[in-house]
């Protein structure tokens, strides 16, 4: 094998890239989420899990559905791409029903989750990561090969 060919085989075997342009702060936000959501779950649970324990496991669930998409967007590939896709649509559903949740029966939340009243506490970010996710993730196949 040349060392063109060498070349060759190792860009064709190469996944992808999901972090180019708009894609890099995509993965910068979802990063600053993971730690955001993942460090609060943990300390509510560790310190008062009984007060509110169904709000800090969502965050916790919040936490780790950002630190799957965060990996898959920095992986790379079609079949991380598809992933990705279906965890912000699964995102953006679980920020939808727990942000209306919150605001139809505030009751059933005595403390607040990463995704109470659609992310107002995290500047709305819960709601417009997912969006502006799919929207990347959707354009990112038109550009990529298959």
């Amino acid at each position: 094998m040349t060392s063109g060919e060498a070349e060759v085989a190792t860009t064709e075997d190469r996944p992808a890239r999901l972090i180019s342009g708009p894609g890099v702060l995509l993965v910068w936000l979802y990063g600053v989420m993971v730690v955001g959501a993942v460090s609060r779950s943990a300390f509510q649970i560790a310190t008062d899990f009984g007060r509110a324990p169904l709000a800090y496991t969502l965050s916790a669930v919040a936490g780790v559905v950002y630190g799957f998409i965060t990996y898959t967007l920095v992986r790379g590939g079609e079949r991380a791409r598809r992933a990705a896709l279906v965890c912000c649509a699964a995102e953006l559903v679980g920020v939808l029903v727990v942000g209306t949740w919150t605001l139809v029966d505030p009751s059933a939340f005595p403390d607040a989750t990463v995704w109470s009243d659609y992310g107002m506490g995290y500047l709305f970010i819960p709601v417009l990561l997912p969006l502006s996710a799919l929207y990347w993730l959707r354009r990112a196949r038109a550009v990529t090969p298959s």
